[in-house]
């Protein structure tokens, strides 16, 4: 699958796009929304950016509990659920007079249970795509939601000011509800990849599995920390600039989308492995200059290129599922993502900490020399696993017979 015609010829690609895309939107407007709202009751940096990022950082609870779920119930049925307990959640959380506490716990359950939805969405597609079609329709996705951030960011900063914190809430529970109807309309019923019934001790065997490879959980450290650690760096838009968090998470949005397209769509093959590094250092470098509190318009072009590097996530992906097996891939994107929103979150409590020490400006540059230096710590290793020699790593933990996929040895090539 090279080009996107051929990807969006691919039957349930597009409606499940437009699901994921709905659900973007949605969260978009409700974390614009609810950090405004409780920075306006609080005055709290770190409240602030728990209220926008605290679902991520609850991701941790749903990766070790529920993703053996991911491979185990029906798509359409998971993914149309989830995105109404979603728009019922967003909803109470624009009732009027509801404290503070009783907000972010609703944030923090909401977090829980969509580490579920990552597994259940990326693993069918996954599933609905060929082996060398899940970058490109992953870059989809991820442009696609670039997209919908730029127009939800702008949307949600115009609706805070014209209705209320409240009233965009409820703005983003109908999205939620939007999502659910395109996903039980749209997608064709299909049965679990995986038999059993879901359990927690499952989750942990598997989890167990995908972290007993070394090459795998280099990939895995380096989708998660880097990443995670600059969304810290975003969490305090709002503290630094008020008036214009908006503007700069669209710019964010734009760097992101560009970044996706190039990556995606016009990189060769052999040189992927090459550029996650690169990628990753070229996320952290940029927000350095925040260290002396820049104007506007410099700090919005280093979001910009910043934000670029956010692809190396595509790069590393593909890595990922080169190392799995295809009866775990549900599961193994599942705790990509939910570890990824998790370490995200935690970067956000961490910028959010340093914040509220110093300055937000201050939080910024110092959670940005930290990717940076997780970053030249994972590079040799990730440099070492990105060719054949990978294959039969020392230390890689070999799959029970029964959970290998067409072709797929645990320790296999990267690429």
């Amino acid at each position: 699958m090279r080009t996107y015609r051929d990807l969006f010829r691919t039957q349930e690609f597009t409606p499940l796009s437009l699901a994921s895309a709905a659900q973007a939107a949605a969260q978009t407007v409700s974390g614009l929304a609810l950090g405004t709202l409780v920075f306006t009751a609080t005055g709290s940096p770190l409240l602030s950016a728990l209220a926008m990022f605290g679902p991520s950082l609850a991701q941790v609870v749903g990766a070790t509990t529920l993703l053996a779920a991911a491979d185990r119930l029906p798509p359409r049925t998971a993914l149309a659920g989830l995105s109404l307990l979603f728009t019922l959640g967003t909803a109470v959380q624009a009732v009027p007079g509801l404290p503070v506490p009783a907000v972010l716990a609703v944030v923090l359950v909401l977090g829980a249970v969509s580490a579920l939805g990552g597994g259940v969405r990326y693993g069918l597609l996954n599933e609905l795509l060929a082996k060398d079609g899940y970058l490109l329709g992953r870059s989809v996705f991820n442009m696609s939601a670039g997209a919908v951030q730029i127009g939800g960011f702008a949307l949600g900063g115009a609706l805070v000011t014209a209705l209320s914190p409240r009233g965009t809430l409820l703005a983003g529970a109908a999205l939620h509800l939007v999502a659910a109807v395109v996903a039980r309309f749209g997608l064709g019923r299909r049965p679990p990849r995986s038999a059993g019934r879901p359990s927690v001790r499952e989750t942990w065997r598997n989890n167990a599995l995908l972290w007993s490879s070394k090459p795998r959980r280099r990939v895995y450290l380096a989708l998660w920390v880097p990443n995670g650690l600059i969304v810290g760096c975003e969490s305090l838009y709002i503290p630094y600039a008020p008036r214009h968090a908006g503007f700069l998470f669209a710019c964010g949005a734009a760097g992101m989308l560009a970044g996706d397209l190039l990556a995606g769509r016009f990189v060769p093959r052999r040189f992927r492995q090459r550029l996650a590094v690169p990628l990753c250092l070229l996320l952290a470098a940029p927000y350095l200059v925040f260290a002396v509190h820049p104007p506007l318009p410099l700090a919005a072009a280093a979001v910009v290129l910043a934000t670029v590097g956010y692809s190396a996530g595509l790069l590393l992906q593909e890595r990922l599922m080169a190392l799995t097996p295809d009866a775990l891939g549900g599961h193994a994107l599942g705790l990509h993502s939910s570890g990824m929103l998790a370490v995200q979150g935690a970067g956000a409590a961490l910028a959010g900490g340093v914040a509220q020490c110093t300055s937000p400006s201050v939080g910024m540059a110092v959670t940005a020399a930290a990717s940076l230096g997780v970053t030249l710590l994972l590079a040799p290793g990730l440099r070492a696993d990105g060719g054949p020699s990978a294959a039969g790593a020392p230390g890689d933990a070999p799959f029970p017979v029964g959970a290998r996929g067409k072709g797929l040895e645990t320790g296999g090539p990267a690429c």
